[in-house]
């Protein structure tokens, strides 16, 4: 269990650059957002690979390149396109993975309201799910506003149809962005949570560094999740407009390991 942080909170800075700045920053365990095709070369993995060991970083989770298209590649009412992504870029997303030495996969799923039923979407998750425990990998549904996944209830039928093979990633901002408290959406879906994506919030801004200006109570919610038996990581998770300069992360990190 660690206090990380996302290459996405460098973005729109290229990939193998957010990585070493993430290293940089003092973090030893990230997680690595793919954001072009050409970054799935595996020489490029491999050079993002070695930037990590050269910093004695642990990659644990990479998160899927275009979640915006997973409504129209895997979960339209076109079902071979659903078999044609999930073989051909679906799969890729695990070849990254054994080469970074990650074990999650991050990915958001359908927007709202989608084209094809709860149980037909549970199906086609649940057969990813299967095509990276084969794999010895994990792929992970992630709480998104605006998706179907937005909904903790739509989430818990989601885990009694596909079952103990249910793993999903909880971000907080993204269940304030929803209207929902993070501390409720834990408690429900702690079963299942496997990642955690952590920023701050005040009443202006819902994603802004943590320890700093906002009003989020991380000693609580840590102690929420130790009572569940948490074992996993967090991350911090945020956009370029929500920290003013990577020392804002460097003590954020520090202060969160404090906490935990």
């Amino acid at each position: 269990m660690d206090i990380g942080l996302s290459s996405a909170c460098f973005y729109p800075l290229e990939t193998e650059k957010s990585v070493l700045r993430a290293c940089e920053t003092g973090a030893k365990t990230i997680e690595v957002f793919m954001n072009a095709d050409s970054e799935f070369n595996p020489e490029f993995v491999k050079n993002m690979a070695n930037i990590c060991k050269s910093y004695d970083v642990k990659v644990a989770s990479v998160h899927t390149m275009a979640s915006f298209t997973e409504s129209f590649h895997l979960f339209s009412s076109y079902k071979r396109r659903f078999y044609e992504a999930k073989d051909r870029a679906f799969k890729r997303h695990f070849d990254v993975m054994h080469i970074l030495g990650a074990e999650i996969l991050v990915m958001h799923g359908s927007k709202k309201p989608g084209s094809i039923t709860d149980e037909e979407y549970f199906e086609r998750f649940g057969e990813l799910t299967l095509m990276g425990k084969t794999e010895n990998l994990m792929v992970c549904q992630e709480n998104v506003v605006n998706y179907r996944s937005e909904s903790p209830d739509f989430l818990l039928r989601m885990g009694e149809y596909i079952g103990d093979d249910f793993n999903m990633v909880f971000d907080i901002k993204q269940s304030v962005r929803t209207g929902i408290n993070p501390f409720e959406f834990a408690e429900k879906l702690h079963k299942y949570i496997r990642h955690i994506h952590i920023s701050d919030h005040n009443r202006e801004r819902d994603c802004i560094v943590p320890c700093k200006n906002g009003n989020f109570d991380f000693k609580k919610f840590f102690d929420l999740m130790k009572k569940y038996d948490y074992q996993g990581n967090y991350i911090i998770e945020l956009y370029e407009n929500g920290y003013e300069n990577d020392s804002e992360l460097a003590f954020a990190l520090s202060e969160l390991k404090k906490l935990l």
